[in-house]
């Protein structure tokens, strides 16, 4: 008797082409953007307005203002040391607040902090062992200042620096820093490439620059990945990501060095790459 025979499931065809994109350091500024996004959503939640008054205001609580107006708290205008009611010399009233503010100034803090820490991440790269002295430079620094007693102190001090943002600030840097970082990540950064095949490789190192064809063998590949902050941080190691560093020599008597910064998923980009230069184009006539 015939005896029935599985069907074989067909094979998976190998990747023919990989292309390798080269990020700009702004790809590392997300949060910012990010951070200026949620604080935009703390201040409307705040829900408190700012007003911008000239030096002679005065504040007042639990008073009634000078239209018969009562509240918690009001400000009254004076000029030459009469106070303006709520009409001022020309008959105009005088504009109320309408600028969204939080009450906390930890916010417009934390929004420069961050600004002034990716800005030192993306310009200063810090490799190898720079990268570990710098993170046991800072933890070792916080716990001697928390031994000592200076850290409360320091607390203090930054208590007392005062920034404030409006949402329309966050919500206009935030909006176009994402804007500017969509354009770049998804246009600018993709005319800087590296097109690997079996055979050769296209290279494209400069945005409107031709692409050049190289021989892709003796080709070596080498992975950087020794920034601490920039590769495993900025570069969202956590989700799975990471960025890394690829640097392409090829061989020949003529050799040359491509240096291909901010690759992201770079480990499977390389696995990838060192499959498929393993398999040979195979005519058939």
């Amino acid at each position: 008797m015939a005896s029935e025979i599985a069907p074989v499931a067909p094979m998976k065809p190998a990747q023919q082409q990989i292309t390798v994109y080269s990020h700009s350091a702004l790809f590392y500024w997300w949060p910012v953007w990010l951070i200026g996004f949620i604080l935009a959503i703390l201040t409307l939640i705040d829900h408190h307005l700012l007003a911008v008054v000239p030096s002679s205001a005065q504040a007042f609580t639990n008073v009634t203002g000078p239209g018969g107006e009562k509240g918690e708290g009001i400000i009254v205008l004076k000029k030459a040391g009469n106070e303006i009611l709520p009409r001022d010399d020309n008959g105009n009233q005088p504009a109320q607040p309408r600028l969204y503010v939080a009450r906390s100034k930890n916010y417009g803090v934390t929004f420069t902090i961050a600004i002034l820490l990716i800005i030192f991440i993306t310009n200063v790269p810090l490799r190898g062992m720079w990268s570990v002295l710098v993170v046991v430079l800072i933890i070792t620094g916080v716990t001697i200042l928390v031994l000592a007693g200076y850290w409360e102190r320091i607390l203090i001090t930054f208590h007392m620096l005062d920034i404030r943002i409006n949402l329309g600030g966050y919500l206009f840097l935030s909006t176009g820093l994402l804007l500017i970082w969509l354009i770049a990540f998804f246009y600018f950064d993709r005319q800087v490439y590296i097109t690997f095949t079996p055979g050769q490789i296209r290279v494209q190192t400069e945005v409107g620059d031709g692409e050049k064809v190289y021989d892709a063998f003796g080709m070596t590949l080498e992975k950087q990945r020794s920034d601490f902050f920039r590769h495993w941080i900025l570069g969202m190691s956590f989700f799975g990501i990471g960025t890394g560093d690829l640097v392409i020599r090829t061989a020949g008597a003529q050799n040359h060095i491509f240096d291909l910064p901010n690759v992201i998923g770079v480990e499977g980009k390389i696995r990838a790459i060192e499959q498929l230069l393993q398999t040979k184009e195979v005519n058939i006539n």
